[in-house]
């Protein structure tokens, strides 16, 4: 699975790198990039992720880039991942990430529980990976979510990879 992903990633991160300085990102669609989520999913895209990287042109249906050079790769409908305890799960907003950091500091997060399945990759040299994950949680969540992790990884400390965490707003209760 860990090879899989780190394959996936060269490779579309490899893809990405040879459209050079192009307006249009070449990217190999996923296998279910036909999904209609997955144009669903396309449609909803953001202009822009992590506050400064616009989104890009791409040539291959279900994808999505940022930045240029390109510096956040998405592709909608791959396999979905089998659970696994060799990749840290976490959890931003309302959607499960797999974490692989094999090829940092590229890391791909894949969604974990909604078909179609989403991999995101992001080179954490340009982008926080977490702020872009929050980013994209709107139009991620058009895959259903069928499960979710049982252990998520709560603190990710000084790691590039760290997914800010929303402050609860106080509570103001009534005084009599």
């Amino acid at each position: 699975m860990k090879s899989l992903l780190a394959l996936a990633a060269l490779s579309v991160v490899t893809a990405s790198l040879l459209s050079g300085c192009a307006a249009t990102v070449a990217l190999e669609p996923a296998a279910d990039a036909v999904n209609t989520v997955c144009a669903d999913m396309v449609v909803r895209l953001p202009d822009t992720v992590a506050d400064d990287l616009d989104l890009r042109e791409t040539n291959a249906q279900g994808t999505g880039a940022w930045g240029t050079p390109d510096s956040v790769l998405l592709r909608c409908g791959v396999e979905p991942p089998a659970p696994t305890s060799e990749l840290p799960c976490v959890l931003v907003g309302s959607v499960y990430w797999l974490r692989d950091g094999t090829n940092a500091p590229n890391y791909v997060f894949t969604t974990y529980g909604r078909e179609p399945a989403t991999e995101v990759i992001v080179d954490s040299d340009v982008a926080a990976p977490g702020v872009v994950l929050y980013d994209l949680e709107s139009a991620v969540s058009q895959a259903e979510s069928v499960s979710g992790c049982t252990e998520i990884e709560d603190s990710l400390g000084a790691d590039p990879t760290a997914t800010p965490t929303p402050t609860p707003t106080p509570t103001v209760k009534p005084t009599n």
